[in-house]
């Protein structure tokens, strides 16, 4: 989990490059994003608070108050803050207090008049706040990156089963199925594990979610998924040829893949504009000749949303930071031969870049 330190150092930063709300020395915020990141407030998913969360005060000296309503999971009682207001709602023994959307709002807001959230869509002030936070949360703290390598040990396990269990005869679900269980026992906790699981057979399929489709002997198998663990994601890739060695074809689309991986890992170093990663991938591709069968981003950055900035792309106008967080993901989709896709994640540095994930990438 995110530390109070942390939690606390962010909220400083955010009084910091904020002009104050009008008449106000506090930020009230709504986004279960801003939560997390400002407070380590998360509602387990798994549980019946699921889709409810808080309110967070931020006031200008990095205290927080938080409040929300008295049937949340345990993981409310994780968040760093300095004061908490519980707001009953439904105790189990007698009718709840009116729906319980409205339960928590009646408590923050009991005069029914209009009511700032700072963060929210129609305040003024939303811009403002929204912006600032996307760009504090590019340069990820030490308890960040510590939770992120979390989630990838735990996709790592996921990686390992696929490769030692895949096989023909097995559904998309079937893999699904097995990796999830695997990435579940490897974290120690339920997870949220989500992507794409699917056989590719070219362009017209480079991904989605797994489907009672069974595997035949040949197959190019792509696992790109992600593990979510308080919110932080990873998210990297394999593709695996079902049931057989690969054929010619699909071993030149895997080291082609290779070869526009290691061209996009020389750009990735603090200061370097996101257009030239990109190209990078790109140009390796075009030297080959097979440029017009990668069709996507070259990468995109990762944390609390998947994907955010910066994007590896075209008309990318972004540049690298200390503490961005990013993928590359080469792929390649040929019709009569299938689609490849592979994908590392990596935490930027001033000198380069430290590759966070650690899963084999190779086709068998």
């Amino acid at each position: 989990m995110l530390t109070a330190e942390g939690c606390r150092a962010r909220r400083q930063r955010l009084w910091q490059q904020l002009d104050p709300p009008p008449d106000s020395d506090h930020v009230r915020l709504a986004d279960p994003i801003h939560l997390t990141y400002l407070a380590n407030f998360w509602v387990d998913p798994f549980s019946l608070g699921a889709g409810f969360g808080g309110y967070l005060l931020v006031r200008n000296d990095g205290h927080a108050k938080l409040l929300h309503d008295n049937r949340l999971p345990q993981s409310a009682q994780e968040a760093h803050i300095e004061d908490r207001s519980v707001v009953p709602w439904y105790d189990g023994r007698s009718p709840g207090r009116g729906p319980r959307q409205l339960a928590l709002l009646g408590s923050v807001n009991p005069s029914g008049s209009g009511l700032r959230i700072h963060d929210r869509p129609g305040d003024p002030y939303a811009a403002t706040v929204v912006h600032t936070l996307a760009t504090m949360r590019r340069r990820k703290g030490p308890d960040e990156v510590e939770l992120l390598r979390r989630c990838m040990r735990a996709t790592e396990a996921g990686h390992a089963w696929a490769r030692e269990n895949v096989r023909p005869g097995m559904t998309e679900l079937d893999v699904y199925c097995g990796v999830s269980a695997a990435c579940t026992k490897a974290a120690g906790q339920a997870v949220i594990v989500y992507g794409d699981f699917a056989v590719s057979p070219g362009p017209e399929r480079r991904g989605g979610p797994p489907t009672n489709r069974p595997l035949e002997p040949g197959d190019m198998l792509i696992l790109d998924y992600s593990v979510v663990i308080h919110g932080y994601r990873s998210d990297f890739t394999n593709t695996l040829v079902v049931g057989r060695d690969p054929n010619a074809e699909q071993q030149r689309l895997y080291d082609l893949c290779v070869q526009a991986m290691r061209a996009g890992e020389k750009e990735l170093a603090a200061g370097r504009e996101c257009r030239t990663v990109y190209g990078a991938v790109v140009d390796a591709f075009d030297r080959a000749g097979v440029v017009e069968h990668f069709p996507h981003h070259a990468g995109h950055g990762l944390g609390l949303t998947h994907p955010e900035a910066p994007f590896f792309v075209r008309e990318a106008n972004e540049t690298l930071v200390a503490g961005d967080v990013v993928t590359l993901e080469p792929g390649l989709y040929v019709p009569g031969v299938g689609g490849i896709r592979i994908e590392h994640n990596y935490l930027i540095t001033e000198q380069g870049f430290e590759r966070l994930s650690n899963h084999t990438i190779a086709l068998r």
